[in-house]
């Protein structure tokens, strides 16, 4: 989720759901902490989490759904908020897969441990916020999840009173910063977060636990990282009928977010990756100072809140070359890509003018503005490369800047995956598809690689798909609120909106095998989320 010093980008979106595996992978020359990442729409998360009632994958509801949510995020507002490197680590518990969980807002989901005794919370991953916060000790939050089947997943809530490694941050502590919500010196150190629609809020106080983690190595030795994280105690607005459930996991630039406290602590190089695979699997790996060959450029650190923000120099696309200066913020928490102009001009107009297949009309229905029919029994199309010329000269090629999908009628297209911003831009993850992007915070550069995301390091082949094969036939599904979580309060349920059931591009399940057996073990212990912000 994109956040700024005036505007934040709450992702109530793309929701990368990061459940724990059971395999390791070892990467000693960065010293790491990894697991894997997996789309919603994969089989083993289908399968488990019987949300057969989903838009179906490639109808136009489904890609609705996803803008939906990101409009809703780009409205966040913040209101007051040397020597070796050290070796491989992971969360505790199993190895490093993850999930896109699109019926709980398309944000990406990890598996984590907390406290003494330890808890699981499954947290969204986003580069765009820096707190690490749960719900904890709350009044009104998900305790519950009831899935379409009837069937209901009870949720943990952090409670202070039960971890025997908790502690509340003062307001006199160092770990309190200027802006914090106090009542006197000696008082918590509190947040609150608001957001500019729905009366939408989220506030609680400050405390230090511990983050359960294990080396990535043969070893897996335990480690038990003290960090500092919020308690979540009160939600209002769209966090109780919209937003998602079991706490967010920042990975921003602030000295708060979990990436500084491991490297503060020398648990791990002050860097991490995230891998966004082609078929909805993925991977994010703490200390993961990148690989040689890599693009990069650097990070733009002006602004009074640092983002993950980098320059563009030229948009080619097809034969056709732009030099066009602009910014954009790299944005985890984001489903598509959002640029004003020049840059949205630029690619879509000369996108078109290269485009084989005849342009159909934009509709209220469509959340793209450039889509292109395919005929019944079309089997391919073409439609021109997309690259970008980062600051410094490196391009990052799109591998995946289409989405293809099919209409109530039985008609198909497809469809250029970018949406007019009216303010900043936003690099989302389907930009993304296909790489391995490395967040480095020690050389503050943006590196990336292609990967198909099952080998930590190296792709297994660099020939990604560019989504060009024919679109899965979809029925109509009811209308989808993505940013609505229902029945959510004090000890009350939230089931999940019914939509039809999505079909996945691609099946690797031989190699989800552990993904299966870590989901089924840990749904039935995490599912609340609430995202949030804390001011610098």
């Amino acid at each position: 989720m994109y956040n700024s010093s005036c505007t934040s980008n709450f992702m109530v979106s793309v929701l990368f759901l990061v459940v724990l595996g059971l395999q390791l992978h070892r990467n000693e020359a960065f010293g790491t902490f990894g697991f894997e990442i997996h789309h919603r729409y994969s089989d083993p998360v289908n399968g488990i989490l019987d949300l057969y009632q989903l838009p179906q994958k490639g109808s136009i509801e489904y890609y609705s759904a996803w803008t939906q949510r990101d409009h809703l995020i780009k409205r966040r507002r913040l209101a007051g908020t040397g020597g070796p490197t050290p070796a491989p680590v992971t969360f505790a518990g199993g190895g490093n897969k993850t999930v896109l969980l699109s019926s709980l807002g398309f944000l990406h989901y990890a598996n984590v441990t907390v406290g003494t005794p330890g808890q699981s919370f499954l947290v969204a991953l986003d580069t765009g916020s820096d707190l690490f916060w749960l719900p904890c000790n709350c009044s009104s939050c998900a305790r519950s999840l009831v899935t379409d089947s009837g069937r209901r997943i009870d949720l943990n809530v952090y409670n202070l009173n039960t971890s025997s490694t908790s502690n509340i941050v003062p307001c006199n502590g160092t770990l309190c910063g200027q802006g914090r919500q106090c009542a006197g010196a000696r008082s918590a150190c509190g947040y609150v977060v608001a957001y500019l629609s729905n009366n939408t809020s989220s506030s609680g106080v400050l405390v230090q636990d511990i983050l359960h983690l294990q080396t990535d190595n043969t070893q897996q030795k335990g480690v038990e990282a003290p960090i500092t994280l919020g308690c979540g105690m009160k939600q209002t607005g769209a966090f109780l009928n919209g937003a998602a459930p079991n706490g967010l996991f920042g990975l921003g630039m602030d000295s708060i977010s979990v990436p500084s406290i491991l490297a503060s602590k020398g648990l791990a190089a002050n860097s991490f990756s995230m891998c966004f695979g082609a078929d909805g699997i993925g991977r994010i790996e703490f200390g993961d100072k990148g690989s040689p060959g890599q693009g990069e450029t650097p990070f733009n650190l002006e602004q009074p809140h640092q983002t993950y923000n980098i320059s563009l120099t030229r948009i080619t696309v097809g034969n056709k070359k732009t030099d066009v200066d602009f910014t954009a913020i790299f944005d985890t928490a984001t489903s598509f890509t959002y640029l004003n102009d020049p840059a949205y001009t630029v690619i879509t107009e000369n996108f078109n003018s290269q485009a084989q297949e005849q342009r159909i009309q934009p509709t209220v229905q469509l959340p793209f503005e450039y889509c292109y029919g395919l005929s019944a029994n079309q089997d391919a199309f073409g439609n021109p490369d997309v690259n970008l010329i980062m600051k410094g000269g490196d391009q990052f090629y799109l591998f995946d800047p289409i989405i293809t999908l099919s209409f109530p009628d039985g008609s198909r297209a497809y469809c250029l995956a970018v949406v007019k911003s009216g303010d900043v831009n936003i690099i989302g993850q389907n930009f993304m598809t296909g790489y391995r992007v490395v967040f480095d915070r020690e050389k503050m550069v943006l590196g990336w690689k292609p990967s198909d995301c099952y080998d930590s390091k190296e792709p297994k082949s660099t020939t990604l798909p560019i989504n060009k094969q024919k679109p899965t036939e979809a029925s109509t599904p009811n209308s989808v609120e993505p940013e609505t979580t229902r029945g959510i309060g004090n000890g009350t349920a939230m089931t999940t909106p019914a939509f039809p059931s999505p079909t996945p591009s691609v099946n690797h399940a031989t190699q989800l095998n552990s993904f299966f057996s870590t989901l089924v073990m840990t749904l039935f212990t995490t599912f609340s989320y609430y995202l949030i912000n804390i001011s610098s």
